[in-house]
């Protein structure tokens, strides 16, 4: 008997505008950069690549930390990089949880047999540290876990008092800074934080696939007290550390081709400058609330903690959130994220990262949203979204 296979076309994405969750657009230099030609992991080039990614890593991260570089898998996988490799069985990790990704935090250590304790604010909402303090108090634990940019709530966590809180009661300070890196301050050497991860695809604007993660003195000396393997051989950075340091051990084949898109799209971040590329997220972040708010579109996160590149906004009542999200994938190409957890179906999440972070992004989107949202009988004045934000550039952008 013979066996037909059947070849699939070639493969043909349709072009879409990336406003949601993440991944977020990708400029033509970094889709370049990916299809250059492939070098062995370990070939003089791909290693002069590696040192000049740590290094704009480093800028970007705001740090000296010599124990920086870019983990081989998603944002997931430098949170997993920074848990396994911070705690062994039986330590304790304090994890503040108000959103999805506080959660996964807790789930990845308590796999490893941590000891987890949690503490919980609604989705939208931020810690205290007089929260955090008296958790510390009571439970003394070796590491504190927190979001800085809680991608499913769009909720921005300050962290600078914090952190003194969590170094007063000697414990190490872990960082998820998958969403912020890029978008907005993420000072590590300043605000004293021990171990950071964070991801590509969101505020980097380089595909999805490596991990940018980055170790202070303090956490590298845990890491080298332990008494234990770590519990993952893939993401010990004991391993790895030393195929990314001076001895170049073989430890994985990295994936180098994402590592030169990588760096190509750390070269655009630098060249814009940091407090620019600050400075352009915040001006879009307002102009994108100018408009919806003259939509009768309401923020779900309170004014003086929302995120710049991800704008969670309540859904009007009597709206369809999975109508109105298919409308602006199938007529204009946009993709925006819905709510998760008590969120599903409450919010939509708006993301203005990197590359998505433009005047034309904000424009297209208020008008196309406006279009769907008279279609589905929503009473709004036409043209009021666009002309707002458009008055807000108009009064605040001067070149």
């Amino acid at each position: 008997m013979t066996i037909e296979h059947h070849i699939p076309p070639a493969i043909h994405p349709p072009r879409r505008t990336l406003m949601g969750p993440g991944p977020s657009d990708v400029a033509a230099s970094v889709l370049a950069a990916l299809g250059a030609p492939t070098v062995g992991h370990l070939d003089p080039y791909f290693l002069k690549v590696m040192d000049e990614v740590q290094d704009m890593l480093r800028n970007i991260f705001h740090t000296t930390n010599e124990l920086t570089l870019a983990v081989s898998g998603t944002g997931s996988a430098g949170m997993e990089a920074c848990v396994v490799n911070l705690l062994e069985p039986g330590d304790k990790i304090v994890v503040c949880t108000n959103g999805v990704f506080g959660g996964r935090m807790a789930d990845v250590a308590g796999r490893i047999g941590a000891e987890v304790v949690q503490i919980h604010r609604p989705f939208g909402e931020v810690f205290s540290v007089e929260e955090v303090m008296d958790v510390l108090q009571k439970e003394k634990p070796k590491v504190l876990g927190i979001v800085h940019a809680e991608t499913s709530t769009g909720a921005a966590q300050s962290l600078k008092e914090i952190s003194e809180a969590v170094h007063e009661a000697d414990a190490l300070l872990l960082v998820d800074c998958v969403t912020s890196l890029g978008g907005m301050p993420v000072k590590i050497d300043e605000w004293n934080i021990d171990a950071a991860y964070s991801g590509t695809q969101k505020c980097l604007s380089c595909p999805p696939g490596l991990s940018p993660v980055t170790f202070s003195s303090r956490a590298v000396a845990a890491m080298d007290a332990r008494k234990t393997k770590v519990s993952s051989w893939y993401l010990d950075m004991s391993m790895v550390r030393s195929y990314w340091g001076d001895s170049r051990a073989y430890h994985h084949t990295a994936p180098i081709n994402m590592n030169f898109g990588l760096h190509q799209a750390l070269r655009l971040v630098l060249e814009e400058g940091m407090e620019n590329r600050y400075s352009r997220h915040y001006a879009n972040h307002c102009a994108l609330k100018a408009g919806l708010n003259a939509m009768g579109i309401e923020f779900a996160v309170a004014e003086d903690h929302q995120l710049p590149m991800l704008n969670a906004v309540k859904i009007p009542d009597g709206v369809d959130d999975a109508a109105i999200r298919g409308q602006l994938l199938k007529r204009f190409g946009i993709e925006i994220g819905g709510g998760l957890g008590p969120m599903k179906g409450k919010t939509w999440r708006i993301g203005l990262m990197g590359e998505s972070s433009q005047s034309t992004h904000v424009l297209l989107f208020l008008a196309a949203l406006e279009q769907c949202l008279l279609h589905a009988g929503y009473q709004l004045s036409p043209g009021a979204g666009v002309a707002a934000a458009n008055d807000f550039y108009r009064t605040t952008i001067t070149d």
